[in-house]
């Protein structure tokens, strides 16, 4: 038997641990007990949110960039997770046989603000508009802050959440957004679909 020679890189821990964190909670939520138990109970609408860019956000910045680029670790996690998510709610309403869970792709619709920041009228999606340190990123948003003067020219209130009109941006895509956004249907086509139905 002759033998091959395997040239194949290795993971580095920290990727491997990053695939290991992804695969336990997509198979933790792959039980799909709380999702079974809410249709069990009667839901019939449920929307399921992937993460974030928890990379980009400023408490991240704060502690692991340089240049504001985002934490490169966490942003790979988030990739890895958010399509295994879409994958086990289909599944999940292949096996009920009804499109009841929706997946919100709350990643892209960040993202596209923080990488396109003058198309949504931002000059700062790096810094939060309340905070203390590097990016404003650390600690949390007290009296002792820094705040910004113009809240709606910053994409994050404080080291972790979106400001509000960052919000009004992802619930615009939650009800207007196509499948790139929200699958298998965004919130108002569920409306007029649920409309529909209880008219016939």
């Amino acid at each position: 038997m002759e033998k091959v020679a395997c040239t194949c890189s290795r993971p580095t821990t920290a990727q491997l641990s990053t695939q290991l964190v992804v695969v336990t909670l997509t198979h933790a939520l792959t039980h799909r007990l709380l999702a079974r138990r809410l249709y069990e109970l009667g839901a019939r609408r449920v929307i399921v949110t992937g993460t974030g860019p928890l990379g980009c956000v400023p408490a991240e910045l704060a502690l692991h960039s340089r240049r504001g680029e985002c934490a490169a670790e966490l942003t790979r996690a988030v990739d890895l997770y958010n399509p295994q998510l879409v994958n086990m709610v289909r599944g999940l309403n292949r096996a009920i046989g009804a499109e009841v869970f929706v997946t919100a792709n709350t990643n892209r619709m960040n993202f596209d603000y923080i990488s396109n920041p003058q198309n949504y009228g931002f000059t700062n999606v790096q810094v939060a508009c309340c905070g203390q340190g590097p990016y404003n990123g650390i600690g949390l948003c007290t009296a002792a802050s820094n705040v910004c003067d113009d809240r709606e020219a910053f994409a994050f209130w404080d080291a972790f959440h979106p400001t509000e009109k960052a919000n009004r941006i992802v619930v615009g895509q939650f009800m207007h957004g196509s499948t790139e956004y929200m699958h298998p249907m965004n919130l108002s086509t569920i409306l007029a679909v649920d409309d529909e139905e209880r008219r016939l």
